[in-house]
């Protein structure tokens, strides 16, 4: 969105005339591509990285600002959290040893930014989504502190006239609301760009929709959210659904989401995506700052084309086309922001070789994917990518469907070898990265794959929040080896740390798989719960999920001795025998405030509410656990 002053909630008139520039913008650019202003037969590549910042706790850490005042670099920026960072490489020619220089930049800027990070306890972790992230963490408290991102967030909310809704389904299932955009920090990406040629950018923009699943299914590395096994790679369906600014209607009226795949191949020009993308997506944001570009171009100058851009960087399409200058000429760039950031560096660029290689190899064929596939199939392979990776089916350009990993072996693979060939990249860059792909391929072992294995293979020791520091942790110690991800070692528990890395917060062991009741429903419902679960406290809500009581153990047994008998008798309802008047946590509370508080109330179990609805529930059972693997790591260490 670049420094300039960023204004949301537009009024008519500065509504009107930002949108006056940006029409503005586009006749500009539509008379710099018919006049052959835009570069041409030139090959550039770039990258940018986002990351996350995690403390020794493998929490989130909201350290970024400060960071970025130490490593003071502008390659380095800002992101939408305090606990993310974005850098940007430099642009290279593509050709020679234009993949590895790229790597090595890449490694010198993040031991740079993990110098500066370590002076305030933290360190840089790459992960599509990080797994220790919480939903308490995405307060606007943790809302990178600068108008424009105040503004994007106020902006969206507007438009989407209430709650932000999210519902994944995998293994398991995610159903949650926010109330602001800053969901959409859970995600980071590894994204890459492709110079492109005005002339050419419809055809080279079409292989990069064509190839996009299969270089998806190979990339995975974000399969956990909230603790929730749901896609391989769950930023795609988490990211949409963050900036989603459609509410939900009675009528069956066509809206597109402003994150998305695209509708249709599109037939001669990039400013079908401008155009399409005005037409469908209404300003979030303006700026003042803005010149005429068509006076610049009668001068002789090159426009900057900022209200375009600007409103470019509010729809997110997962191929998005971005305009730039670059040493006083106007280019065109393809953005890939399909695959994640992390497991590792050499992952990273070994996943952008393959797209670089297969756009090339496709553009040396003369290929049309508008005659090689309904682009309704290319949709469909993109989500089954995302949901499956590796494991997923492919529509192809035969009309034949192939298992990803097939296909990839088989086709694609040599294909992406042959294009880079054809670019003249170095053969010992071409064998190093597309040979780390062809073993992970092979061995299946995915970033997604590994994460989820690490977890299974912990199978139900410790608590959720101890296996998610667990894979944290492994994650930060086997980045630091340099190898790429199929060599990897499972995550183990112990990796997790000490008890005061897993239990410095409630929301870190709480039980949240929770059997409750209603206040109308029999008593005898609640005595049959703790029967079959083994618990000893029963929560009572309302149909809005809202904490109104709650039962325990005692007061059964005092219903009880009073001469109740659960067969035979007048049916009691909940609300005669639950406690209402009851003290109450929320997930942010320290492990010690909590225990100090049951001491002090003399109470066995303290529910966890977040904005009036139960969340979850600590009991005295889960303090003992804590004790023992206190004690336990207290002898370790006599």
């Amino acid at each position: 969105m670049g420094e300039h002053e960023i204004r949301g909630q537009l009024s008519g008139e500065q509504h009107r005339a930002f949108m006056r520039c940006l029409l503005r913008d586009l006749r500009a650019l539509e008379y710099m591509i018919g006049h052959g202003m835009i570069e041409s037969g030139v090959r550039r590549i770039g990258a940018e990285q986002e990351m996350f910042l995690v403390d020794r706790s493998w929490r989130p850490a909201p350290t970024a600002l400060e960071v970025l005042g130490l490593v003071d670099d502008p390659h380095f920026t800002t992101e939408l959290a305090r606990f993310n960072l974005e850098v940007n490489l430099d642009p290279l020619t593509f050709g020679g040893d234009c993949l590895s220089r790229m790597e090595r930049q890449l490694q010198d800027l993040l031991e740079r930014a993990q110098e500066a990070a370590s002076a305030f306890g933290t360190q840089i972790m790459l992960a599509g989504i990080l797994p220790t992230l919480r939903k308490s963490d995405l307060g606007l408290e943790n809302m990178t502190p600068m108008p424009r991102y105040f503004s994007l967030n106020r902006a969206m909310s507007s438009m989407r006239g209430g709650a932000y809704e999210f519902h994944i389904r995998g293994v398991d299932e995610l159903l949650v609301k926010h109330d602001s955009v800053l969901v959409e920090a859970c995600n980071a990406s590894f994204q890459v760009h492709f110079q492109v040629g005005a002339e050419e950018f419809a055809r080279l923009y079409n292989i990069a929709q064509l190839v996009a699943a299969p270089v998806l299914a190979i990339s995975t590395n974000s399969p956990l959210l909230f603790g929730k096994r749901l896609w391989r790679e769950t930023r795609i369906a988490l990211f949409q659904q963050a900036v989603d600014t459609r509410s939900t209607h009675h009528h069956l009226r066509e809206r597109s989401p402003r994150v998305s795949f695209g509708r249709k191949w599109i037939d001669e020009s990039v400013i079908e995506l401008f155009k399409e993308d005005i037409a469908r997506f209404r300003v979030l944001i303006s700026t003042q700052e803005l010149d005429n570009p068509l006076k610049k171009l009668e001068q002789g100058e090159v426009p900057e084309l900022k209200a375009l851009r600007l409103h470019n960087g509010t729809v997110y399409r997962w191929n998005r086309a971005c305009y730039g200058v670059s040493n006083g000429k106007p280019h065109l760039r393809i953005e890939n922001r399909v695959m994640p950031s992390g497991p590792s560096i050499v992952d990273e660029i070994a996943n952008a070789a393959v797209w670089y290689g297969l756009i090339a190899a496709f553009t040396n064929m003369d290929l049309d994917p508008r005659q090689e596939m309904e682009f309704a199939e290319a949709v469909e392979n993109f989500h089954a990518a995302a949901r499956l990776g590796l494991s997923a089916e492919f529509h192809w350009r035969d009309g034949e469907t192939y298992p990803a990993r097939d296909l990839t072996l088989r086709e694609l693979l040599p294909m992406a070898r042959q294009g880079l060939a054809d670019g003249h990249i170095a053969a010992e860059d071409i064998d190093r990265y597309l040979g780390i792909v062809e073993e992970r391929v092979r061995s299946r072992n995915t970033g997604s794959r590994w994460i989820l294995s690490s977890l299974a293979g912990m199978k139900e020791k410790g608590t959720t929040g101890e296996r998610l520091n667990a894979i944290t942790a492994a994650t930060l110690s086997r980045q630091a080896t340099d190898d790429p991800v199929h060599r990897w070692e499972p995550a183990r528990l112990a990796e997790a740390g000490g008890w005061k890395h897993n239990y410095l917060k409630v929301e870190q062991f709480m039980t949240t798989d929770l059997f409750t009741v209603h206040d109308d429903e029999p008593i005898d419902l609640v005595a049959n719960l703790m029967e079959w679960e083994h618990i000893r406290h029963v929560p009572v809500e309302d149909h809005q999920n809202r904490l109104v009581g709650l039962v325990s153990y005692r007061a059964l047994l005092r219903l009880l001795a009073r001469g109740h008998e659960f067969e035979d008798k007048r049916t009691i309802p909940v609300a005669e025998v639950m406690r209402k008047e009851l003290i109450t946590i929320s997930p942010e509370t320290t492990s010690l405030e909590a225990m100090e508080l049951m001491e002090k109330h003399q109470i066995g179990c303290v529910p966890v509410v977040k904005d009036e609805r139960l969340v979850g529930i600590v009991t005295e059972r889960d303090f003992m656990d804590i004790a023992g693997e206190l004690l336990e790591e207290k002898l370790k260490e006599d």
